[in-house]
C-alpha cells in the first residue's frame, strides 16, 4: 500500500494533454493530467471516463452542448459519447477510467494520441 500526494504528483510534469497513471484498481487507472488549448473530437466505444477537477476549469464539449468544469466538479462522459475537452488555461484534472483507455478513443492523432501512458 501506497499513500498518493497529488500536488507532488502534479509538480512532476508540465506537458500538457498527456496523462500520468499514479494508481491502478479493478482493472480502472487514477491518473493526473494538465489540459491547455483543445483536444481532439474523440469517443471511447466501450469505456465510460471520470474526469475530476483539481484545480481551474474547463469545457466539456459535446455536439449538442457545452458543460463547464471548476474546481471541485466532475462528470462522468458515458462510452460511445462524442466529446472534447477545451481548457482556455492551464487545468489540472484527474481521471479514471479503464486500463484499455486510450486517451484520443476512436481517433489516432499524431499530435495528442499517447500508446503509452507513464506511471509517476
Amino acid at each position: 500500500m501506497e499513500k498518493i500526494n497529488i500536488n507532488e504528483k502534479l509538480n512532476l510534469f508540465s506537458e500538457h494533454w498527456s496523462p500520468k497513471i499514479v494508481g491502478a484498481l479493478n482493472g480502472q487507472h487514477v491518473k493526473l493530467a494538465k489540459f491547455q488549448g483543445e483536444f481532439v473530437w474523440h469517443k471511447h466505444e466501450h469505456e465510460d471516463e471520470l474526469f475530476y477537477v483539481l484545480d481551474g476549469e474547463f469545457n466539456m464539449e459535446f455536439r449538442d452542448q457545452t458543460i463547464n468544469l471548476k474546481t471541485g466538479e466532475f462528470i462522468i462522459v458515458p462510452k460511445n459519447t462524442e466529446h472534447r475537452p477545451v481548457a482556455p488555461k492551464e487545468v489540472s484534472v484527474l481521471l479514471f477510467e479503464p486500463a484499455s483507455t486510450l486517451n484520443t478513443g476512436n481517433k489516432k492523432d499524431d499530435t495528442f494520441t499517447k500508446e503509452k501512458q507513464e506511471w509517476i
